[in-house]
């Protein structure tokens, strides 16, 4: 159904306004009497085989949403009718921003990608705050975290601790992220002094709380093997609780799409299938050259169960999906976990 007539729909709309279009109309059918009843039944699957325990944390499920698609923590209650196992928000900034100029989100059918540049729009911390405590369901929220744009890189470590702060009763993890390709300077902050000092801090501020949280590094997919080896040392030095493994690429080779299309979209992150070789190569690194010493959460490319047991099997132990999400549909999540139900048992 979702790609007979959903799909197509929303195709027909431009990426960003197809964006709100759905979640609008998720919204709609939760507050139907019997909504959210209707969803879990079409698309969550349980099984207690599928229940994965890691940095103190009982998962449903390994399949969890990226963060991007519920950036203000708006939508996750409904969401987690889908089948999610963990759902992750953000990025958000200390303050609300616009994030970049509009159009910013552009889809390459061909590749199965997306492509975009959105620069971090959110509407601040505190204000997902509001939502996070109506929170309806028990699922789990990571929290995603990065700075201002309008903060200098020589400020960002007090960006950081503020987000830290301020989200730190609300979420059940944490994930910095410093490799988005699409906020002027950020990927500078990846950086080995600069990631040793600011989650050293974050570390002490979580040492300090009753409820410490679990604290995560988000990487991109365009590190060579010196990079990896210096995120292992990072990981062995900081003791954080592990990596996201990877961000969007600013890559643009090989792909289907027209070049003249591809330089008139210019920059931004490349997500989807094309990202998912790179990505499962960097699972596959880490997870061997650090002999498994910390848990990796897999992301790039998962359009199918097929892609997502290709991840798992380079090392990761979860999953998060976004692009495939938008190009298969929310029958992607069941799919994976039956998937991995039939493989593992």
């Amino acid at each position: 159904m979702y790609k007979l007539l959903i799909k197509p729909l929303l195709f027909m709309m431009e990426p960003e306004k197809a964006h709100y279009f759905a979640t609008d109309c998720l919204t709609f059918l939760s507050k139907i009497p019997g909504g959210n009843s209707l969803l879990k039944g079409l698309f969550d699957y349980s099984n207690p085989k599928l229940e994965r325990e890691l940095f103190g944390l009982k998962f449903k499920n390994p399949v969890g949403l990226a963060a991007g698609f519920d950036k203000d923590a708006r939508w996750f209650n409904q969401l987690s009718n889908l089948g999610f196992g963990f759902i992750e928000i953000g990025t958000l900034t200390p303050k609300g921003q616009i994030g970049n100029p509009k159009p910013r989100l552009f889809r390459i059918p061909e590749d199965e990608g997306l492509i975009n540049r959105m620069g971090f729009n959110n509407l601040g911390a505190e204000d997902a705050i509001k939502r996070l405590k109506n929170r309806k369901t028990n699922i789990i929220i990571g929290g995603n975290i990065g700075k201002n744009t309008a903060t200098p890189n020589e400020e960002a470590l007090e960006d950081y601790m503020f987000n830290f702060n301020t989200l730190h009763d609300y979420v059940d993890y944490f994930v910095v992220n410093v490799s988005c390709p699409n906020v002027k300077d950020l990927t500078k902050l990846q950086d080995t002094p600069f990631l040793l000092s600011l989650l050293g801090e974050l570390k002490k501020i979580n040492a300090a709380k009753n409820k410490p949280k679990p604290i995560l590094l988000k990487i991109a997919p365009d590190l060579n093997d010196s990079q990896l080896d210096e995120v292992i040392e990072i990981v062995a030095q900081t003791q954080i609780d592990g990596i996201i493994a990877t961000n969007t690429t600013t890559s643009r080779e090989g792909l289907k799409t027209d070049k003249k299309r591809i330089e008139e979209i210019a920059n931004g992150g490349l997500s989807g299938k094309p990202v998912k070789q790179t990505s499962t190569r960097v699972i596959k690194y880490l997870a061997e050259k650090s002999n498994k010493a910390f848990p990796i959460i897999g992301v790039g490319g998962i359009h199918s169960a097929k892609d997502a047991i290709e991840k798992i099997e380079a090392g990761a132990d979860l999953v998060q999906i976004y692009t495939g999400f938008i190009y298969e549909g929310p029958s992607l999540i069941k799919n994976i976990n039956k998937a991995l139900i039939e493989k593992y048992g």
